[in-house]
């Protein structure tokens, strides 16, 4: 049955002022199953009024009245994990382990906001005799979210929660590709007690982007997506001296050692470069494997682990990638990898057997590269692809992860702690793994790559303390109050002062 994504404004649902739709489809099927909204400006200003006029009696709650609410918010995510894990499956063809993890990370971060009020306390200090600093948190306002598809529901409760906790009021703009999801979040907004205005979702696509980016009542944009947009976003918000964070993609590099555990590194690589269909940016691009195990060869392993896995959308199965176009940029960069001569270890691009007979279907792909200058050791694939490349020395493998473009995630296999010391105080990464290929932080530590490469744009990261800092202002005050009277003498008492004052006063007391 076929689904309408409308807007949701004011804690109802509204259909786009234009009358455009666009159609949701199955990556498994290729099969229209739903209808999603294709708003412009007139969709977004509506969806700003109505937050701005929200945000007064929003913000004057106490953090935890708010967090109450977000604690209801995640008790019914918490109900319906299925129900919303289902639409994942549907929208994005994750298998439906995924899908529920999906679920379960986002509420994560619904758990991490409703702590706030503990977490989110500013300073005070007596800073001189009299004098009193302090800081407070005040909200930005109204701020947005653009998010995109590959995690229907974790990336937008990266932000909106504690947003939301910290007394802002949100817009988010889901992916087109896969608004169901949300759509279905709309009713728990209202069950969960959040005011009109308050917590909104609109669709659509560059239109839409770009309206909430120039609308001058929006403070702060935060953007997950590919790294050519996450840079427009960037300066386009730092044109209008708007507060942004915009993460990019990524270019994974995982490093194995030779003394590397061998079935924890086989089982970890081919989780991180297959699972979620390679569709992550903490997922692994690039395998460097220095020197050689004479006891093992860890690529024949990592390639007869991954040949097994299995198409589908079950437990453990690989799912489909989110469309035509994707499948077709992913072929693209094996074809070019086979004709710089490198070596096709697992061709995943003529699947022997699929679940269904149309659907953007690709099995695992394994590439040992001869050259470094090839395309797809340099360049996002975003697909179940893993480039190997054999180096003789730590500093070589370094020099390579050192030299890509990207700064999100790197990985060291080990069993020596100072091995893992040393690479992990080389890699130009913001997130880094020790035996762990999907090194995503857990609160209260925030997710983010390294500042200055193509994979973070902005200011500060989007969970955790970094969406502290990034959602609120801090104000600074100063207090200083004249010293209080003696009753008995009517005298100005001081503190401090020379050893008979403060015997003297002692002595009233």
């Amino acid at each position: 049955m076929s689904t309408t994504c409308l807007n949701w404004i004011d804690n109802k649902y509204e259909p786009p002022i234009g009358g455009e739709y666009c159609d949701v489809t199955s990556p498994m099927t290729n099969e229209v199953v739903g209808k999603c909204a294709v708003s412009g400006a007139a969709d977004v200003n509506k969806a700003v009024d109505c937050a701005t006029a929200a945000f007064p009696s929003w913000s004057s709650l106490t953090m935890k009245a708010r967090a109450a609410i977000m604690l209801k918010f995640h008790a019914l995510v918490k109900r319906d994990t299925q129900k919303l894990a289902e639409l994942i499956v549907l929208e994005n063809g994750k298998n439906m382990v995924e899908a529920v993890a999906d679920v379960a990370k986002g509420n994560e971060t619904v758990e991490y906001a409703c702590s706030l009020p503990q977490v989110a306390q500013g300073k005070n200090l007596t800073v001189s005799r009299g004098i009193d600093c302090r800081d407070t948190r005040r909200p930005l306002g109204v701020v947005a979210s653009i998010v995109p598809f590959n995690f229907p529901f974790m990336v937008p409760m990266w932000t909106s929660p504690i947003a939301l906790v910290l007394g802002n009021c949100v817009i988010v703009k889901p992916s087109e590709k896969v608004p169901l999801t949300m759509n279905a979040v709309c009713s728990l907004v209202v069950e969960a007690g959040f005011p009109p205005g308050v917590f909104q979702f609109v669709h659509g696509m560059a239109d839409c982007c770009n309206a909430i980016i120039e609308s001058p009542k929006i403070s702060a944009v935060s953007f997950v997506g590919s790294s050519p947009i996450a840079k427009i976003v960037a300066d386009k918000c730092r044109g209008l001296n708007k507060r942004v964070v915009a993460l990019g993609g990524a270019k994974n590099h995982l490093v194995a050692l030779p003394d590397a555990d061998k079935e924890g590194t086989v089982r970890d690589v081919v989780a991180s470069f297959a699972g979620a269909s390679g569709q992550r940016c903490m997922a692994a691009s690039v395998l460097l494997v220095v020197g050689e195990n004479k006891e093992y060869d860890l690529i024949s392993e990592v390639v007869e682990r991954a040949k097994n896995l299995v198409l589908g959308t079950a437990a453990g199965e690989l799912g489909p990638v989110i469309d035509a176009s994707s499948k077709d940029k992913i072929i693209s960069y094996i074809e070019d990898s086979e004709k710089s001569g490198a070596e096709i270890l697992l061709d995943g691009r003529n699947p022997a057997t699929t679940p269904t007979a149309t659907g953007n279907w690709l099995s695992p792909t394994i590439i040992l590269h001869k050259s470094k200058s090839d395309k797809a050791l340099h360049e996002e694939i975003f697909g179940p692809v893993l480039s190997i490349y054999k180096v003789n020395t730590w500093n070589e493998a370094i020099a390579i992860e050192n030299g890509n473009a990207f700064g999100n995630a790197a990985c060291i296999y080990t069993s020596k702690g100072g091995s893992a010391d040393w690479f992990t105080s080389r890699f130009r990464a913001g997130m880094l793994g020790v035996n762990v290929g999907i090194p995503v932080p857990r609160e209260p530590f925030a997710f983010g790559g390294l500042y200055g490469t193509l994979s973070k744009y902005g200011d500060g990261d989007i969970t955790s303390e970094g969406a502290i800092e990034f959602f609120t202002t801090r104000i600074k005050i100063t207090t200083r109050w004249p010293a209080p009277l003696s009753e008995e003498v009517g005298e100005e008492v001081g503190i401090g002062g020379d050893a008979n004052d403060a015997a003297n006063f002692n002595g009233k007391m």
